[in-house]
């Protein structure tokens, strides 16, 4: 079986399948009477004239490891986004968007447990992977009519196997 290594999770390797969110360095301005930091617009959620930006809140049970990538999605019609609301690392499995994608194209990503992701329209990823813990997280993506996620499955040799190490 194919593996795939843990790359750590940066603004800049991720940028081909979307954006890194969190609130680092200085903030974008200051609100509320100076009494909170705003870091502002740190990804786009995009969505067809067909739907609309939906907030939810996603509850990830912990899983086990090492763990084999069997299947992959994506969202042709709106980005996706995933906000941990606890601080433990979870793992973002990828591959760029077109209409296949292969097993050799994937790209595995470790957050620091307070980075969240905004998966770009169309790009091909992984189930929410939480091998540390049970996670809650806050979802924002796209709510409408028409097919907004198609799965991709591997056949057996194709699937790939992430061994992720346990947290220091």
């Amino acid at each position: 079986m194919k593996m795939i290594p843990l790359q750590r999770l940066t603004p800049e390797v991720f940028a081909p399948y979307g954006d890194v969110i969190e609130a680092t360095g200085e903030p974008s301005y200051q609100i509320n009477n100076g009494n909170a930091d705003r870091y502002h617009a740190l990804a786009t959620v995009t969505h067809d004239a067909q739907g609309s930006a939906i907030i939810s809140i996603v509850n990830s049970r912990k899983q086990p490891t090492p763990h084999t990538v069997t299947v992959v999605e994506r969202h042709p019609l709106g980005s996706q986004a995933f906000i941990p609301r606890d601080k433990t690392p979870f793992v973002i499995v990828v591959a760029e968007a077109g209409e296949r994608v292969r097993s050799d194209q994937l790209r595995a990503f470790i957050s620091n447990g307070e980075q969240g992701i905004n998966y770009h329209a169309g790009t091909w990823h992984g189930l929410l992977l939480t091998p540390f813990a049970d996670m809650s997280f806050i979802c924002v993506d796209r709510d409408g009519a028409g097919n907004n996620c198609e799965e991709w499955h591997f056949d057996e040799v194709d699937q790939v196997l992430l061994d992720i190490p346990p947290l220091d």
